[in-house]
């Protein structure tokens, strides 16, 4: 007999097992199936998704190492430090990388079994509709049919691959061959600047690579606020990535000897890089093969996406949801998270809330790039009167203290009521000071509210509440 579950969960990455633990605290008899090992040394199943084991997780991990080898290697003399000859083993960088992401496969198995949520090693794919509810069918070390009342399908995403350019992870990677170079190359390709493509060229750049990045679109990160575009574009120039725009990607021959990729530039004219490795960082598409959603009436639409409502993640199906990924909206971790719990509540017969205006962005380069809400090019589409406020982090003490004085934060207010309308921030640890932001957005916050709220002296805090400052009637104290 198959066993019969209240929620069963199709994929075990951020908006998957964050799903399955919700449904378990709200009393539910929960599965999660997973199948992708992730390269794990015994071939089981690993949980995380592409997030933990070859996305956000590990990518940071490499960022903080290559931050403190060039920190060390060209900037700690500022601090009256000296230090001969810093050298950088790649090989060890590598594996502290795939440590920190072990400890966090191992954690989230640890939070199922405090949950009692069974974990179906295996590939699952619906199999039909029966008295019991859906049937899952589960291929793999777990082998069987399972029965669910409801069902959750997160199964991510993965990179986009381009015709004629075959990625075999050695010497044309994505991003999970980008994540385990075995040494740093002499000069190093990548076709996409976009966030995947900046933080894995940073990374390379810092330990030594010569990069090259090859955009097709003719603006830089053109989903960011043009002002922060532009200056982040200008620092990460100055640090010595070669950015190039509007360019045209012909022939890629890989060979013993490297990669060369013939392309026009902006203007017209022919070039060819030639490089050790190429990373092609094009986006990523959803995983929506293989699950067999015509055996309970679902289509993908032409994007790939399941079509869900606008409000519980529900699909055409009764039951059935999809989160993360797989659906509509930003291809973020977080995202998937908060859709993860929504459904689950949804289910419970609770009325959560997702506002996607306040989900907040961020690319975590050096400085790192966040936002919340909308920018100032969308607010002039719309037609939308505004009050900009902006703040140097030039001008705060403890930025000049941490030697981190790059960029600014940029408030946007609406210029009759001061309602924030969004927060834009390229900066030192604009991920953490973007939060402060989505908060204030969430409950309809004033700039003036941001203003008036006492942040400690001295912090980086403090550029977020006068740019707010600056919103309000410029009002701005020390500027």
């Amino acid at each position: 007999m198959s066993q019969n579950f209240d929620v069963v969960v199709i994929g075990g990455g951020p908006g998957g097992y964050i799903a399955a633990i919700r449904a378990a605290q709200l009393g539910f008899k929960v599965a999660c199936a997973e199948s992708n090992p992730y390269d794990d040394p015994k071939g089981e199943p690993r949980l995380g998704g592409t997030c933990l084991n070859v996305g956000c997780i590990p990518s940071k991990a490499l960022l903080a190492s290559s931050e403190e080898f060039e920190n060390i290697a060209h900037h700690i003399g500022d601090h009256g430090i000296s230090v001969k000859d810093a050298s950088i083993d790649v090989k060890k960088m590598i594996a502290r990388k795939d440590d920190i992401v072990g400890k966090m496969t191992g954690g989230i198995q640890f939070l199922f079994r405090k949950n009692k949520i069974t974990l179906l090693r295996g590939h699952a794919s619906f199999a039909g509709k029966g008295a019991d509810g859906y049937q899952i069918k589960v291929d793999g070390k777990d082998a069987g049919t399972v029965n669910a009342k409801n069902v959750i399908i997160a199964t991510g995403s993965k990179a986009r691959h381009l015709p004629g350019m075959p990625v075999d992870n050695e010497l044309i990677c994505d991003n999970e061959g980008a994540l385990k170079f075995g040494a740093t190359p002499k000069k190093l390709g990548v076709i996409g600047a976009g966030v995947i493509g900046l933080e894995l060229g940073s990374v390379w750049r810092r330990l030594g690579a010569e990069v090259t990045i090859l955009e097709a679109l003719p603006s830089f990160l053109g989903a960011c606020d043009e002002g922060v575009a532009k200056e982040a574009h200008k620092l990460f120039v100055k640090q010595g990535l070669n950015i190039n725009l509007g360019v045209k990607i012909g022939e890629v021959k890989a060979s013993k000897k490297g990669v060369s990729v013939a392309y026009t530039d902006s203007t017209g004219a022919a070039q060819k890089l030639e490089c050790d490795r190429l990373i092609v960082s094009v986006g990523r598409v959803p995983n929506t093969q293989g699950l067999n959603l015509e055996a309970i009436g679902l289509k993908v639409d032409e994007r790939g996406f399941i079509p869900i409502d606008d409000h519980t993640c529900a699909t055409s199906a009764p039951g059935v949801y999809a989160v993360g990924d797989v659906v509509r909206g930003p291809m973020l971790a977080h995202k998937a998270e908060d859709e993860g719990v929504l459904v689950a509540e949804v289910i419970a017969g609770q009325k959560p809330h997702i506002d996607y205006n306040c989900i907040p962005w961020v690319i975590y380069t050096s400085p790192e790039i966040a936002w919340v809400g909308k920018n100032e090019q969308q607010l002039k589409a719309e037609g939308r009167a505004y009050k900009p406020g902006q703040f140097p982090f030039a001008a705060n003490g403890r930025a000049l203290g941490m030697g981190s004085a790059d960029g600014f934060v940029k408030v946007l207010a609406d210029a009759k009521t001061d309602e924030i309308l969004g927060v834009h921030i390229v900066g030192a640890a604009a991920s953490d000071l973007i939060a402060e932001a989505a908060v204030a957005m969430e409950f309809k916050a004033a700039a003036e509210d941001i203003g008036r709220v006492c942040h400690p002296h001295p912090s980086l805090s403090e550029v977020v509440r006068e740019a707010a400052l600056a919103a309000t009637d410029k009002r701005a104290l020390n500027m």
